[in-house]
């Protein structure tokens, strides 16, 4: 039985939509099974999708907490991409500039894509993705960070 839901519509194995906010188009994707959602998880994602500039602000300042381990995935992504072959590229995405090139890589960034899985909204599990890229369209490397419910960062991964 599917199941209907204000802002989602019918809900079934897939949902996509492109949403703009700020200057970026982003790609948001509902993932769920209709009988394993409930009606609280569905209404948790569309208030995401309506704040997606604040939590989007959250995870860059949570990426800017992790600069200071050299292992962490923020800091692989960074040396990843501004230290690469397609280094030039990078540095032209770049388009802020207070003398720390790290801060302004991780400003620089594009939310590419957020995918939801309300059926997921337990504490600790990852509800939501977000990925990121600095020049996404010429560069693949992505740093992704999986929020849960409460929107509290659980897991951040670079994919190179």
């Amino acid at each position: 039985m599917a199941t209907e839901h204000d802002y989602f519509g019918i809900v079934g194995d897939y949902w996509s939509e492109m949403v703009e906010y700020g200057d970026q188009r982003v790609e948001v994707v509902l993932d769920a099974d209709s009988d394993g959602v409930s009606s609280a998880s569905l209404d948790a994602a569309a208030v995401m999708v309506g704040e997606l500039e604040l939590i989007d602000d959250e995870l860059r300042s949570a990426f800017v907490g992790q600069l200071d381990s050299g292992t962490s995935p923020v800091t692989r992504f960074l040396r990843t991409v501004l230290e690469g072959e397609n280094a030039e590229a990078a540095d032209a995405a770049i388009d802020r500039d207070s003398g720390d090139h790290d801060i302004d890589a991780l400003r620089s960034l594009s939310l590419v894509r957020v995918d939801l899985r309300p059926d997921a909204d337990g504490d600790g599990e990852a509800f939501a993705e977000f990925e990121y890229g600095l020049a996404p369209d010429d560069l693949d490397p992505r740093l992704v960070a999986s929020i849960d419910i409460a929107r509290e960062v659980v897991d951040v991964r670079f994919e190179g």
